[in-house]
């Protein structure tokens, strides 16, 4: 594909789009960009874009326009079975991300992308972290927030990048073809949009589009989802890593307390400032991955700078994040979980009596699996949001069974303020309040961090 006849339609006047048009502008390409909205924030969007020379439409698209475009570029968060893709494809037109449209505008760029479940953000931001330790000009990008395209449109290249990977991301990228590729995990998600677990599967196996002999990739072992994703046959460099596995090449020695790489130690476990086991995984898979990326990343030296970039890194805001200790009580913010295997996790890192916020908007996934977790960590559970009557279906019978141990659940209609003040209400000194929603957000906030900040915020009122 080439951008240099006819115009490029770009669809969404969002983070993403809005990078993607102003790179596309910036190369003299002509572009028509749009999006449904018209809010003040999109509308101020759509005027910057204009000063740079895009036509820029709000409050809809022009399915014509598109239907003519040479390639249209799509916003990560617009559905496939919208209007104005649905125009494009019948019309045979090009279809792809803002991120390869960066790639493009960036030839040769070295970059470790980052997949999965979860993890994945926090694994990016690790690896960013540790390649800045060892001295390189190195960014992170993509799904962690900052479009890949607002890189390319900076006075100078880095010398990496770390980019997290959406399921959605990869399914728009054909030109995916990183320096090293790296998956965390594999679980159910997205079933919102996705008709499948093999859908979302398959746009995650897209990573490997352009595998061939130099490729290399980070695995995780203890993850046989995550193994039959490759296949045997998947071409390059194969690298794991696991909490199970003595063998692989990044290992958590839970005995010696040991994080080891090649078999060497690393780091101390308890030099490793991050709740719970699968942040010894993440741990291990950026490590790993940022060792093997280059030669020169494997010497003594620079093994001692990535065990010190591991002992400078904190946890990121709205996973597993510390909010405070308020009259005893501990509130922890994972906004972030946005899908039941990642509220599992959370649980399973609890060490003190726990009240757990569960709901939002539902994604599809049954609630059950966190039965037995909730059973061993959780004092009360609170169920709200459009999610509610779900939670309560899936959990509140099983967790009522006097032989099993007893968890109240306790359904509430009212708005987060009211869930907060349940909270608080229901503990006591030395319990954990947890926001580990399992679900969107977007039936009370704009996005996962609205609502954590909000949390976060309530959480200090006393």
């Amino acid at each position: 594909m080439t951008w240099d006849h006819g115009e490029v339609a770009v669809l969404g006047l969002g983070k993403s789009g809005r990078a993607a048009a102003t790179l596309l502008a910036r190369a003299k390409v002509r572009v028509y960009a749009s999006d449904m909205a018209s809010t003040p924030a999109v509308e101020q969007v759509a005027e910057l874009l204009r000063r740079s020379g895009v036509d820029a439409q709000t409050g809809g698209h022009d399915l014509d326009r598109i239907r003519g475009a040479s390639a249209l570029v799509v916003s990560p968060g617009v559905p496939p079975t919208a209007p104005p893709i649905a125009a494009a494809r019948e019309a045979q037109v090009p279809i792809v991300g803002e991120v390869e449209v960066a790639l493009r505008a960036m030839p040769g760029l070295r970059y470790i992308a980052v997949t999965g479940t979860n993890g994945k953000t926090t694994t990016t931001a690790l690896i960013g972290h540790l390649l800045r330790a060892l001295g390189h000009n190195a960014v992170d990008a993509g799904n962690i927030g900052t479009p890949l395209a607002d890189v390319a449109l900076g006075a100078a290249r880095p010398d990496w990048v770390a980019l997290e990977m959406s399921s959605f991301q990869l399914h728009d990228t054909p030109g995916i073809d990183p320096a090293v590729g790296v998956v965390t995990n594999l679980s159910p998600d997205h079933l919102d949009r996705y008709e499948s677990v093999a859908g979302y599967y398959a746009d995650k196996a897209r990573l490997f589009t352009n595998a061939d002999a130099a490729s290399k990739w980070v695995l995780n072992e203890d993850d046989g989802q995550v193994l039959l994703l490759g296949g045997d046959a998947l071409a390059g460099q194969r690298y794991g890593f696991s909490l199970e596995i003595d063998e692989a090449d990044a290992f958590y020695d839970r005995d010696r307390g040991q994080l080891l790489l090649f078999d060497e130690p690393l780091l101390p476990r308890a030099e490793l400032q991050l709740f719970g086991d699968h942040n010894v995984a993440n741990a291990l898979a950026a490590s790993l991955a940022v060792m093997v990326a280059d030669d020169g990343h494997r010497t003594p030296a620079s093994r001692a700078r990535i065990a010190d970039g591991l002992r400078t890194f904190r946890a990121l805001a709205h996973r597993l994040e510390v909010v405070g200790e308020f009259g005893g009580v501990m509130w922890i913010n994972d906004s972030k979980a946005t899908n039941v295997s990642s509220t599992r996790v959370a649980i399973d890192g609890m060490t003190r009596p726990t009240i757990l916020l569960l709901g939002g908007r539902h994604k599809g996934e049954s609630y059950a699996s966190l039965i037995e977790p909730i059973r061993q960590h959780a004092k009360q559970v609170i169920a709200y949001g459009e999610a509610a009557p779900i939670v309560v279906a899936d959990l509140a019978h099983e967790l009522a069974r006097p032989d099993e141990g007893v968890v109240p659940v306790h359904r509430l209609d009212g708005g987060f303020a009211e869930v907060i003040a349940a909270a608080r209400a229901f503990a006591e000194p030395g319990d954990v309040i947890l926001l580990s929603p399992a679900c969107s957000s977007y039936d009370m906030f704009n996005n996962y961090e609205e609502r954590g900040a909000e949390f976060r915020r309530r959480a200090a009122l006393t």
